[in-house]
């Protein structure tokens, strides 16, 4: 009797444990291991997600990272307060909160959540939408942190149709659905990339690319509206490529040291922007609900749809990693759980 009450004891915690990607100091792709922790809880309007398939992106990188150091106000000063890693998700709802009221047991779902390098994940029910039926959980996973920043980008920018835009890291994760989308609002895209992705930036629907190795993109203007996601062009620059009322939303924090990445550029074109005809701004691209709803009808009628670089399985999370670090990515990356 003792033996098997041991072994239902065993049992019982093994379904309470689940794999995880895990880390514990901040660094590379090195600090990264594969562990069994302790399965998430739901409460209030959490939502419990069986990650059926996690994104890979610029944000998980600089959580990984904690570079610039301005973000570990956020992700924890001397070490991650999450020690799982990851944002970006689909899968089926495995448990709900006595809050939540849009999602039950079995929903296919799709959004952003705390730690989905694993094989559960806890989500808010303001962060997740329905999947979109058209999509595999592995596509869908590369839709919410960067569909969701691409057109939430496009909006402070004011995008209409006619108008000539041009975006920057055209190739990249929000870069792609950046393209998409502002064709898909009517407008003459131009986008600028590396040599070796100009064929890939022209499949996604651009009218131009720019490759940034042999032309500059600020000769080639004037534009109405300019995304900026590459993270490093000057504002000067920016402001070249424009119309005399033109737009330049700058997101990304790439580049600008260790200390506050790419911000100290936002803010300086912030501060710039009242005092000349250009309009210069940014924005945080938070997932919520209604952007993922938003965005949910534009794939099923095949307007954008993600650009899948390839797949890694969660104990490959490393790999995946450094082939995001190392700059080799068109598109997205995914995990597969």
């Amino acid at each position: 009797m003792q033996t098997e009450e041991r072994s239902r004891r065993q049992d019982n915690r093994a379904m309470d444990n689940m794999r995880a990607v895990v880390r514990d100091t901040y660094g590379g792709p090195d600090v990264l291991r594969l562990e069994r922790v302790p399965r998430p809880v739901v409460k209030g309007g959490d939502v419990l997600v069986r990650v059926r398939a996690a994104g890979v992106d610029r944000g998980v990188w600089h959580m990984m990272t904690g570079l610039p150091y301005l973000g570990r106000l956020a992700f924890g000063i001397r070490k991650p307060k999450d020690r799982v890693l990851g944002m970006d998700l689909a899968g089926t709802v495995e448990a709900v909160g006595p809050g939540v009221t849009r999602f039950a047991v079995g929903d296919a779902v799709y959004g952003s959540g705390n730690g989905s390098y694993a094989e559960y994940a806890i989500s808010h029910e303001t962060k997740l939408a329905a999947k979109p039926q058209s999509l595999s959980f592995e596509q869908a996973a590369a839709v919410p942190v960067s569909g969701v920043t691409a057109l939430l980008g496009l909006r402070a920018g004011k995008i209409g149709a006619g108008q000539e835009v041009l975006v920057t890291g055209a190739s990249g994760g929000v870069g792609s659905y950046a393209v998409q989308l502002a064709k898909a609002y009517g407008a003459q895209v131009t986008g600028v990339c590396s040599t070796r992705k100009v064929e890939f930036v022209r499949t996604l629907g651009a009218d131009r690319v720019i490759d940034y190795t042999r032309d500059d993109f600020a000769a080639t203007g004037p534009y109405d509206l300019i995304l900026d996601i590459a993270g490093n062009p000057p504002v000067s620059r920016l402001r070249r490529a424009l119309t005399p009322t033109g737009t330049a939303v700058i997101t990304g924090g790439e580049g600008g040291g260790k200390l506050t990445g790419g911000l100290h550029r936002q803010l300086g074109a912030l501060a710039l922007s009242p005092f000349i005809g250009q309009r210069l701004t940014m924005f945080l691209g938070l997932v919520r609900a209604a952007e993922l709803q938003e965005l949910g009808p534009l794939i099923e009628a095949g307007k954008i749809a993600p650009a899948l670089d390839r797949t890694f399985t969660l104990a490959e999370a490393k790999d995946a990693l450094r082939f995001l670090e190392d700059g080799r990515v068109s598109g997205k990356v995914v995990l597969t759980i």
